[in-house]
């Protein structure tokens, strides 16, 4: 494979050459990027390093009140700031390229929004060094082939592009695409690497088919449960799993083989728990609007499991937590619960506010093919969770909501 990025999306695929090609002919940059072209926004962050100047990426679906707000200019569009980029080096090949970009000095700064799934997004600077933390580039890499399933405008996109780019591998968009058609690309391309949240991998199950040319699978930006592991290790049979914990104030921290989180000794004293929630200290962090002091909440709630050396599990986020009657009910164990119920695709556990109990516990269900109805739910809860865990709303649906980064929305 030589092609930089294949879009059926938007029907492109664009070599390496060509990608150089138009690099080199560019006469402006723009430091605000917005597209719904993956290739222009990859081909802005590229030149963006090669010049050495800030890029600040914009989701394509901002609107025009987003866009007023979160760049601080009283008018839409008014946020371009167009520069006359006048003599820049010249690359002559992929490996030309490639070398440049490793050199990348501090000066360099990528800014980037929270994905606001519990209240407006945030701006987070990082630098070339937090960008690059756990990119790891071997020659070997160069032949792989990756399945795109992020958003490019977000943490997660941006460390899996880079993760690309500086190995010279090529990319195959898949967010967006219905599962049939995502299977297609996988088959068609021979697909070595995928990277996408939980609600992705969901979306693809259940199937009967096997891909034997995907050899990694990582899953980040959600709880990883067992049930959706066992499945893909079936559709994908020489897949290894990692588990990645990242933010977009901090990037990417740790990767697991499963469910289970431990610590590099080099990061052990820059990380802290306080009432079962992850700190993190702020020499990990980018630049935000926050006021940071040494140590920042991530909201992680996490269960210790060893504490030499330090072994840990993801519960939930700490605002997903649902009180009930002066209960607390972590939405993602009932999810977990009622997806080992057959015939159940997906579910989306949420709160809604009740006058006497406070919150009461909703529910979304997304089903397979096999016919399924409420009370067969509401009995199989029963010998698996509490109680007062056990939803009092279902809604059966025919896809469940999701976010700008493809996570599902939990408000």
């Amino acid at each position: 494979m030589n092609f930089f990025l294949r879009d059926i999306g938007l029907e492109q695929t664009i070599s390496w050459e060509q990608l150089i090609l138009e690099i080199n002919n560019t006469t402006t940059y723009n430091t605000y990027c917005q597209s719904n072209s993956y290739y222009n926004v990859f081909k802005q962050i590229i030149i963006s390093l090669i010049l050495e100047k800030e890029i600040i990426l914009l989701d394509s679906d901002f609107t025009e009140y987003e866009l007023i707000n979160l760049t601080g200019y009283s008018e839409f569009n008014s946020f371009e700031q167009i520069i006359e980029i006048g003599k820049k080096p010249i690359v002559s090949s992929k490996f030309s390229l490639i070398e440049k970009l490793k050199t990348t000095s501090e000066h360099w700064k990528m800014t980037l929004f929270t994905s606001g799934t519990t209240g407006i997004p945030k701006k987070v600077t990082h630098d070339f060094k937090s960008i690059v933390r756990f990119v790891k580039i071997n020659e070997q890499n160069e032949g792989n082939v990756w399945g795109y399933a992020f958003n490019p405008t977000h943490m997660a996109g941006v460390q899996v592009f880079f993760q690309i780019l500086l190995n010279g591998s090529s990319i195959v968009r898949l967010f967006g695409l219905s599962p049939k058609v995502i299977f297609s690309e996988i088959k068609e391309n021979r697909i070595s690497h995928l990277s996408a949240t939980p609600t992705f991998y969901k979306l693809l199950l259940p199937c009967n088919e096997q891909f034997e040319s995907v050899l990694r699978l990582t899953s980040g930006g959600e709880k990883f449960n067992e049930n959706t592991m066992f499945q893909l290790k079936a559709v994908f049979p020489n897949a290894k799993i990692a588990n990645i914990y990242a933010s977009t104030e901090a990037g990417t921290l740790f990767v697991s083989k499963n469910d289970v989180f431990s610590i590099k000794p080099e990061f052990e004293h820059l990380i802290l728990i306080k009432n079962n929630e992850l700190l993190l200290h702020n020499s990990l962090m980018g630049k935000t609007e926050l006021n940071l002091e040494e140590w920042y909440f991530t909201g992680d709630l996490i269960e210790v499991l060893t504490e030499q050396p330090l072994k840990f599990k993801f519960l939930s986020r700490k605002n997903d937590m649902i009180n009930v009657g002066g209960y607390k009910v972590n939405p993602i164990e009932v999810e977990e619960a009622i997806l080992t119920l057959s015939g159940i695709k997906n579910a989306r556990v949420f709160s809604k506010s009740n006058s006497v109990l406070g919150n009461i516990i909703c529910c979304e269900i997304e089903c397979e093919d096999t016919p399924i109805n409420e009370s067969i739910i509401r009995m199989y809860l029963q010998s698996k969770i509490q109680e007062y865990k056990i939803p009092r709303m279902f809604k059966f649906v025919s896809e469940l909501s999701t976010t700008r980064t493809g996570k599902l929305k939990r408000n």
